[in-house]
């Protein structure tokens, strides 16, 4: 597994290494021995998601769960190909309102690290796509919480793309508007 830093502190690019011959691949996506004997420590997950968005330009995001209930990440695509984004909402962070976005896909097998106090979303860029990822923390309908999609100043790949939002996702508060749950202390 190759661990690579990206542009915000603390979200990682994890890639798993693909054994593959005619009949296809197999790839161990995690293996905590494995990623501990490379110096990397990640906590302990305890709920997997997955979710299928059938459109093109499908938007899923900023998504949050505030403490005591922050999620930490890690997310790869099982088929497709999505725009991942976090975007650090850490009060007293140098990196406080930046955002990081990459494209993962079935074929590239790139997974995100994306810790607590880091906002998350992405944008399906074929249809059917597949985002399967790990949770440091349940589900805790209580701390739920978004972010406008578009109110961070992420250069989302549009050309030729129509945003199919929900309604939630639509409404939720501006990034300027947004008082972060989230300091340096509590993630």
């Amino acid at each position: 597994m190759k661990i690579e830093e990206t542009g915000l502190p603390n979200v990682l690019r994890l890639i798993p290494a693909r054994f593959g011959d005619h009949r296809g691949f197999f790839s161990e996506s995690w293996n905590k021995a494995r990623l501990e004997a490379e110096g990397l420590s990640l906590p302990e997950f305890v709920q997997d998601n997955h979710s299928l968005s059938r459109e093109v330009g499908t938007v899923r995001g900023l998504h949050f769960q505030s403490p005591p209930h922050a999620q930490g990440k890690l997310v790869r695509c099982g088929r497709g190909r999505i725009f991942d984004v976090a975007v650090d909402a850490r009060k007293g962070s140098a990196s406080y309102g930046q955002w990081y976005g990459e494209e993962l896909s079935f074929e590239n097998g790139v997974q995100l690290w994306i810790p607590g106090g880091f906002l998350h979303g992405f944008m399906t860029l074929e249809p059917d796509s597949e985002i399967i990822y790990k949770c440091t923390d349940h589900y805790a309908p209580d701390c739920d919480g978004a972010v406008k999609w578009d109110s961070c100043g992420i250069d989302w790949p549009l050309d030729g793309i129509t945003p199919v939002i929900s309604d939630k996702d639509e409404k939720a508060p501006h990034f300027a508007e947004f008082d972060s749950p989230f300091t340096m202390e509590n993630t």
